[in-house]
């Protein structure tokens, strides 16, 4: 029963509540990847209705011209009249009219961004992310939302939504719901699986060398893992979405469903299966991990603005280095495999100059706008390697100093307990819960290596763990202008020139065509072009810029021929072995636990 303040506050509300707002795409120009969207707003009684799209979508911190694809867009009220309407921002259009009306909009989106993994349509399927596809206005946000999509009768549908009452239909509890849950709806090859009570789907797009068998045994293994570190689940179902594509590569977490695409060629090689399961096991650790507790800034999500976070290394590269421990001890991957990819995340910091520059937290809060290329790798780092890094250093640290009985899941564990959504967190409130964990205040730790640029001792930090980081017997020091090239055919072109390095000292930038070295022309690479060279030699470097040729002498410097290496060192302490196993959650390869 309402009461009377109940019902004239509703009265006073200058929109109708409790009612769904109705979308609809039909696809019938699949090959031209056009769609024709159609929205039903509730009655609104405000003067004019601002309806927007998104400026970005979740999973990719960046601000993308998702707009840009809608043309013919057309406003009615509900009796089919024509409403004026204009354009106020590049992302929003507001619609005017003079009495309460269902607002109806017509528009058509042009979808041909695969990799952008928020809108596509050709003639075999149609990914649709709603923020590539479907306005909002701020007045319904909160309210329930329909999808009805009218595609081919061949195609077949999947969310993480729940269906509506027919095959390509779905239903959700607010926008934030549908913007959170993508549709794969087309021709793809689906098998379920239900694994303690949860149902599981694996749809897979586009044909290619994957193994279906094989991720589905890895796929029910991993998904057991998720008590290892949090306390319950989460969801009831959950969706895998696969695109085996030609070039479109990547993947994004959702509320209960993950997109993932892969070179159609990249599944049956081990090494690429293991970037494939590592990325499932990525994007169900975001699961909880951003899409059940995630830092200040970004609660509630702004659809039409940046949202700064300075813990955006927590949320991805905590992730990136949580999996690792899943894959582990679920069994779907080995010790050596794990070696493997600490290696190159290890070598790749080491091999980037901005790591001297840019701090985790810098790099977290400038996400929105670090660029890549040489002048990136110089001054910047990114979220992903040095999360990873710092995520590692913090839990090695919890476990040496509690022999094992604290570890950086419990960090995890905890965020999920005590700022589950619609909360958030802070810096303040991780460290909080690490001297809850530990009984440590951790505040200089974290200025050290959180604050300030990381500046790691890899040596000391494995050796708690019986690991080291050591180059193979087998490497021969070579000479180096710490410079990276293509081959184009008769010169080498620098794509990236190391800050403070031989080349970068010498003048050297990128763009650069590289002709000769001490007058004899330059061989298929830098490292063949400089073999017969040592370090310290100063050689003579004739190269291209604007057109002219030009000279310059650089002394050269001192590196090997192959990499420093991960690996288990032979005979562990009790101590170490140990604290392997409560680290990754295996014994270690050359001592069992005594």
């Amino acid at each position: 029963m309402i009461n009377k303040p109940t019902l004239i506050a509703l009265a006073c509300t200058p929109f109708f509540s409790f009612a769904e707002v109705a979308y609809q795409l039909k696809i019938d120009q699949g090959t031209h990847h056009l769609g024709d969207v159609s929205i039903t707003f509730p009655k609104s009684a405000q003067s004019h209705l601002d309806i927007k799209l998104p400026d970005w979508r979740t999973g990719r911190y960046e601000i993308l011209n998702l707009a840009n694809g809608v043309r013919l867009f057309n406003a009615e009220d509900q009796n089919g009249k024509a409403l004026e309407w204009e354009k106020v921002d590049k992302s929003t259009w507001r619609v005017h009219f003079d009495e309460p009306t269902k607002v109806n909009i017509d528009y058509q989106v042009y979808a041909n961004e695969l990799g952008l993994r928020a809108r596509h349509i050709d003639d075999s399927h149609a990914f649709i992310d709603a923020s590539g596809f479907f306005m909002f206005s701020d007045s319904f946000r909160q309210e329930p939302v329909s999808v009805e999509l009218d595609v081919p009768d061949t195609w077949r549908s999947v969310s993480g939504m729940a269906f509506g009452d027919n095959k390509h239909s779905f239903v959700a509890n607010n926008y934030d719901v549908l913007l959170d849950s993508p549709i794969e709806t087309g021709i793809n090859e689906s098998r379920k699986f239900e694994v303690d009570g949860r149902h599981y789907e694996l749809v897979i797009w586009g044909e290619g060398n994957y193994d279906v068998a094989l991720m589905l045994r890895d796929l029910e293994k991993l998904v057991k893992t998720g008590t290892l570190i949090w306390d319950a689940y989460p969801y009831q179902r959950y969706v895998f979405m696969v695109h085996a594509t030609s070039g479109a590569r990547g993947a994004t977490e959702h509320l209960n469903s993950t997109i993932i695409q892969r070179h159609r060629d990249s599944f049956a090689k081990r090494d690429d299966y293991v970037a494939f399961i590592s990325t499932a096991a990525h994007e169900f650790i975001h699961t909880w991990n951003v899409k059940n507790y995630r830092p200040a800034g970004l609660v509630p999500y702004d659809y039409m603005d940046i949202n700064y976070s300075d813990l955006l290394w927590l949320a991805e590269g905590s992730t990136s280095y949580l999996e690792d421990y899943l894959l582990l001890s679920a069994g779907i991957t080995t010790n050596q495999e794990y070696f493997k990819g600490l290696t190159r995340t290890i070598n790749r910091h080491l091999n980037t100059p901005g790591r001297e520059i840019q701090s985790v937290a810098q790099t977290s809060f400038d996400k929105w706008i670090n660029q890549g290329g040489d002048h990136g790798k110089n001054f910047s780092t990114n979220i992903y390697s040095e999360g990873t890094l710092v995520s590692m250093a913090l839990d090695i640290d919890l476990l040496a100093k509690s022999d094992g009985s604290v570890s950086y899941k419990d960090v995890h564990r905890e965020l999920y307990k005590q700022h589950k959504l619609p909360n958030s967190f802070t810096s303040a409130d991780v460290k909080a819960i690490l001297k809850q964990l530990s009984g440590r205040d951790y505040s200089q730790w974290w200025t050290k290596h959180v604050d300030e640029p990381l500046n790691l001792d890899f040596d000391a930090l494995l050796a708690q763990v019986g690991l080291e980081h050591t180059r193979p017997s087998s490497a021969k020091p070579v000479a180096s202008m710490d410079a990276i090239a293509k081959n184009s055919g008769e010169v080498l072109i620098l794509n990236h020139v190391a800050r403070e390095g031989a080349a970068w000292t010498a003048g050297l930038t990128p763009g650069d065509k590289i002709v000769a070295v001490n007058k004899q022309h330059v061989r298929k690479s830098l490292s063949a072009t400089l073999q017969s060279f040592s370090a310290s030699d100063k050689v003579t470097v004739d190269f291209i810029r604007r057109d002219r040729l030009m000279s310059t002498t650089l002394t050269l410097s001192r590196d090997y021929s192959k990499p420093k290496l991960v690996r288990a060192i032979l005979n562990p302490s009790i101590r170490q072995a140990n604290l392997y196993k409560a680290w990754m959650g295996v014994e270690h390869p050359s001592h069992p636990i005594k």
